[in-house]
Formats: structure tokens, C-alpha cells, sequence
């Protein structure tokens, strides 16, 4: 079966059936390129996010191209798994200034999704696009004090880890 017709048939819940989804097929060639190209379906975009964090987390590593087309993608994704998942891709990401703006727009717009997890991880790809373009630290420094008041206890414990980090990575 293939890896689209696996990842439609995922009922989006099973840890154990996507992890098996992805032992499957992560050493085929070209793993990385499908996964990448199944974030523009919205039927397979919750399960292919969760195989491309897992690979990338496999010390396993997108091109400056593979970046831009993950980046290019967010303004698709629709589910908030999609959304998180991609989200805690952005530290093994390279955001170019071809998708600055677009990721950009997109935190900026995700910065007050109704799910905790994603607002958390939103705070965290503004820390990420301030690491690797100065420009943002005092805006985002602003983003973490307001945060900081009025954020749940999920989200400003994010916040402190990225602030005990600082802006240089």
C-alpha cells in the first residue's frame, strides 16, 4: 500500500499505527520529498507532519529546497496537528528570506489559536526566526512579557525554556 493511502487511512489518533506507518516507509528513497508534497492534501496532512518531525528528529536533515517547500506549506495546513506538528519542525528548518514572510504570517496569525500546544509552539518558531534574524529579538522579547501575563502555565513554561536559551543558538 502506499504511503498516501496509509496516511488517509489513519484514523489521526493511533501513536502506535502512525509510528508503524513510519518505520515502514522512512528508509525508502525519496521519503522526505513524498511527506513534503502529502502536506498539500488535506487528508493525509496530519499524519504526514507527524512523519516529517519524526524524521527530522532522526538526525535526518531538509535542504534548503525541502525547507522552502515545508515553510511554503503552512498557509495549507488546516488541522491543528498539522499546524503543531510543522511548528516543532522549525528548529531543524532553514527559513530563507524567500519564507520569512510567509512563516511570519503565519505565527503571527497562530500566535492566538484557540489550542494551548500550538500558541506554545508559535512563541517558539518567533524565538526560532529571532535567532536567525536579529531584527525580531525586541518583538519578540514583547511577545514573551505579554505572554508572560496572561498566557496558560503550558505555554509561558515554553517561554521560559526559550528564554533561559536566549537568541543565540
Amino acid at each position: 500500500m502506499s504511503l498516501m493511502a496509509q496516511l488517509k487511512q489513519w484514523d489521526g489518533k493511533s501513536a502506535d499505527a502512525i509510528g508503524s506507518i513510519y518505520r515502514s516507509a522512512c528508509d525508502t528513497a525519496g521519503f522526505e520529498d513524498e511527506l513534503i508534497s502529502l502536506l498539500q492534501r488535506e487528508d493525509c496532512q496530519s499524519g504526514a507532519s507527524w512523519c516529517l518531525k519524526a524524521w527530522l528528529e532522526q538526525n535526518h536533515s531538509a535542504d534548503q529546497a525541502q525547507s522552502d517547500a515545508i515553510l511554503g506549506s503552512l498557509p495549507q495546513l488546516e488541522d491543528w496537528q498539522s499546524k503543531l506538528h510543522v511548528l516543532q519542525c522549525l528548529p531543524y528548518l532553514k527559513v530563507s528570506a524567500k519564507t520569512k514572510s510567509t512563516v511570519e504570517n503565519f505565527l503571527r496569525q497562530h500566535l492566538s489559536a484557540e489550542n494551548k500546544f500550538v500558541r506554545a509552539w508559535c512563541y517558539n518558531g518567533w524565538f526560532e526566526l529571532a535567532c536567525d534574524y536579529p531584527e525580531y529579538h525586541q518583538q519578540v522579547q514583547q511577545f514573551f512579557d505579554m505572554a508572560m501575563r496572561d498566557e496558560a502555565a503550558s505555554v509561558k513554561a515554553r517561554i521560559r525554556k526559550l528564554q533561559k536559551k536566549g537568541f543565540s543558538s
